[in-house]
């Protein structure tokens, strides 16, 4: 097997293959866009605190938990414990982490989106 060395050298290959340049940095993006969301929900959940101070708690303790899931998928997929195809369901699942921060900072904030309905709804 390649894993056992009988001289004791150091492997130092790449994982899954070669990483490009591209992979590395779509990898940085996705890392600090889901850092700087889940960072910033964070810090306006205990921070600001309107009537719906204990929901904002609970908002973040489960982006809190979601995280913790993906933190471990992350760590997984370097360790090599899961398949390269992993790797789209992690972006996926920071893509859905982001949106759920969107979503928890809209009503943190209370935010009041216009309401678009397909009719008119003056007199005339």
């Amino acid at each position: 097997m390649i894993a056992y060395h009988l001289n004791n050298e150091i492997d130092d290959r790449p994982l899954f293959g070669v990483s490009t340049r591209r992979e590395r940095l779509w990898n940085l993006i996705a890392g600090v866009l889901t850092t700087i969301a889940v960072a910033f929900t964070l810090i306006s959940a205990f921070y600001y605190q309107p009537a719906s101070y204990p929901l904002n708690i609970f908002f973040a303790f489960c982006i809190a938990f979601i995280c913790v899931s993906l933190i471990i998928l992350i760590h997984w997929y370097r360790q090599g414990d899961v398949d390269p195809k992993f790797r789209k369901m992690i972006y996926y699942n920071s893509f859905t982490i982001v949106l759920l921060c969107v979503c928890a900072n809209l009503y943190i904030h209370n935010i009041k989106l216009p309401h678009f309905s397909g009719h008119n709804t003056t007199a005339t």
